[in-house]
C-alpha cells in the first residue's frame, strides 16, 4: 500500500499520510515516498501550494518505534527527520490540516508547515519526554518560534496537551475548525498562496524564514529591497498597475 495518497486541484495539492492502522506513524517508507512526493510537487506548474493531513483518525502519531530503537548513531537518528524537514525545507506554501492526535515526530510533521489548521478533534502532544527521550528534529526551536517561552515549557517539559481550539488560543494553530470542515478550511488557506505569482510566493517565503537574523528596521528594509524591486518589473504587477490605471482615467 502506498504510504501516501495525492490530490491536485486549482493548484493546491493535498497530500495525505495513508498508514491509518499505525496511525500514520512516521516511517522510514514514509520519509522515502514523502521525499520523492516534494520533488515531484516542487517541479509541477500546476501546483502553487500544498495541505498535508493524515489518514483516519491521527494526523500522525509519532515515529515507528523500530526505526527509533534500531538507531545505532546520531546520524541514523537523524535520517528519521528526512520526512518532515523535506516538508519544512519546501519552497512550497504549506499548511498542515491536523485532524487527530499529532504526536512527537508527528507534532514535528505539523510544526513543519508554514500554517496550522487544526479540527476540534486535534490533540498536540509533544511526548518526548513522557517516553523518556531529548526532544528532537528541532522540535523545541520551532515550537518556540510560534508559541511563548511558558507554552513551549508547559507543552514539552511538564507535558501539558492540547486540543484544536486550545492550540488556536496559544498560537499553536492559526484557527480551529469543526472535523467536517478542516479540509475545506485548510484548501482555503493554501488557496491564497496559491494564486499569487509562484516565484512571488516562494521569495517572499524566504524572505520570511531569514528574519530571525534580522535585528533592525533598516536591516528589514534592506532585505526586502531587492525583491521587491525585482517583484515590480513582472507581470503581474505591470498588469495590475496597467487595469488599475485605466480604471482611474475612466473613472476622470
Amino acid at each position: 500500500m502506498a504510504l501516501l495518497r495525492l490530490e491536485v486541484a486549482d493548484r493546491v495539492a493535498l497530500l495525505t499520510l495513508n498508514d491509518p492502522d499505525r496511525r500514520n506513524v512516521v516511517s522510514h517508507a514514509l520519509n522515502a515516498e514523502l521525499a520523492a512526493a516534494m520533488d515531484d510537487l516542487e517541479a509541477r506548474d500546476d501546483v502553487g501550494a500544498l495541505v498535508v493531513t493524515g489518514a483516519g483518525k491521527a494526523f500522525c502519531a509519532g515515529a515507528d518505534l523500530d526505526d527509533l530503537s534500531g538507531a545505532s548513531s546520531p546520524e541514523e537518528l537523524e535520517a528519521i527527520y528526512a520526512g518532515f524537514l523535506r516538508v519544512a525545507d519546501s519552497p512550497l506554501p504549506t499548511v498542515a490540516a491536523v485532524n487527530g492526535p499529532a504526536v512527537g515526530a508527528g507534532m514535528n510533521m505539523a510544526l513543519a508547515c508554514d500554517v496550522i489548521v487544526a479540527g476540534a478533534s486535534a490533540r498536540f502532544d509533544t511526548r518526548f519526554m513522557q517516553i523518556g527521550i531529548h526532544p528532537g528534529g528541532g522540535h523545541t526551536w520551532r515550537l518556540r518560534r510560534i508559541t511563548d517561552h511558558q507554552t513551549a515549557m508547559a507543552l514539552v517539559v511538564f507535558g501539558q496537551v492540547v486540543d484544536g481550539a486550545r492550540a488556536a488560543e496559544i498560537g499553536l494553530a492559526w484557527s480551529c475548525v469543526a472535523d467536517g470542515e478542516l479540509l475545506d478550511a485548510a484548501r482555503a488557506v493554501a488557496a491564497g498562496a496559491a494564486a499569487a505569482p509562484p516565484d512571488l510566493v516562494r521569495r517572499t517565503k524566504a524572505t520570511i524564514a531569514s528574519l530571525g537574523a534580522v535585528d533592525s528596521g533598516a536591516e528589514a528594509v534592506a532585505v526586502e529591497l531587492e525583491p521587491q524591486f525585482e517583484s515590480m518589473g513582472q507581470p503581474a504587477f505591470t498588469e495590475l498597475l496597467a487595469r488599475l490605471k485605466a480604471k482611474i482615467s475612466s473613472k476622470g
